[in-house]
């Protein structure tokens, strides 16, 4: 079986919980409170480990907080690799409204990052022996926006995938450099990346499959939210329209996505499959509150639902 590394830069223990409404400058009593380790590849890494892969998080994390983040690592059941820093871990906040349905996420900037402390991440990864690397997540201060381009060059001529979900000039600069499995931009990202608005699922297919054509990656998935998901591949383009779901919270459901998709490939399905496998797995997420993430459960109700 092919094994799996995520790579977090920027990780955060994610707090969640639920008020009945939320008022300015009111204390707000909350309840429901819990706490997960999240950020792009440990979300990543989490959904994989629930549908039976072999993973592997590396991350950065320091501080008391950073602490907090290993031992919840732990109590996932997650093998991992921590490079520390001086500057501590972030903290989210996500508060579910119940009055309005409405959710409300608070997502710091997270710690500065040394030069010594990226290139021990850098390093790291660029040693590792595993069949996929999933790279997700934005990159903490101090970090240079060309490190997943870096990354992705130290890797070249390796047996390995690589996975890369970001956004802003470090996803520009990662697909400049060639050479990346999957890419999965949400529409605002990938809009930004293509310099131009995209008016329907149609145009969001032909930008995407015009990239895959220049050699820049292999496949691209595009996430709408309600209006579905585009992947762009060698074959061709694949739309798949949202299924009616209740939402009950957004939180994490990209990265889900993204596991779902490497989740499909990894069983020896195709680019189809693949696809199938990741609108399941996002379209889970939203179904459990806060920072829960997809339920394999769901993940497979979802898998059929999408067959019909």
């Amino acid at each position: 079986m092919d094994r799996v590394a995520t790579l977090t830069l920027n990780p955060a223990i994610d707090g969640a919980c639920e008020a009945d409404a939320i008022f300015p400058t009111h204390k707000i009593r909350t309840r429901a409170e819990r706490y997960d380790p999240g950020g792009g590849g440990i979300n990543v890494a989490r959904v994989l480990a629930r549908l039976g892969e072999e993973v592997e998080v590396v991350y950065l994390a320091g501080g008391a907080t950073g602490a907090l983040l290993d031992e919840l690592l732990d109590q996932n059941g997650l093998l991992r690799q921590r490079i520390p820093i001086h500057d501590h871990t972030r903290q989210s906040l996500s508060v579910f409204e119940c009055s309005t349905g409405k959710e409300f996420r608070f997502v710091p900037e997270g710690p500065l990052v040394s030069e010594a402390e990226w290139r021990a991440a850098f390093d790291r990864c660029a040693a590792l022996d595993h069949g996929w690397l999933v790279a997700s997540g934005s990159l903490p201060r101090g970090v240079p926006v060309d490190f997943y381009a870096r990354l992705c060059a130290a890797l070249a001529g390796r047996d390995m995938r690589f996975v890369v979900d970001t956004s802003g000039p470090a996803l520009a600069a990662a697909m400049d450099a060639g050479g990346l499995f999957l890419v999965k931009p949400s529409l605002g990202e990938f809009e930004a990346l293509v310099g131009r608005k995209l008016e329907n699922a149609e145009a969001v297919g032909r930008a995407a499959l015009e990239l895959v054509h220049a050699g820049r990656v292999r496949h691209i998935a595009v996430t709408m939210g309600h209006e579905g998901a585009v992947l762009a591949h060698a074959g061709g383009v694949l739309v798949r329209p949202a299924l009616e779901v209740p939402v009950r919270s957004a939180t994490g459901a990209g990265d889900c996505f993204v596991a779902g998709m490497v989740h499909g490939y990894m069983r020896g399905g195709g680019a189809e499959d693949a696809f199938r496998w990741g609108m399941a797995a996002g379209t889970a997420a939203v179904l459990s509150p806060g920072t829960g993430l997809a339920q394999p459960a769901d993940i497979v109700a979802m898998w059929e639902a999408l067959d019909n």
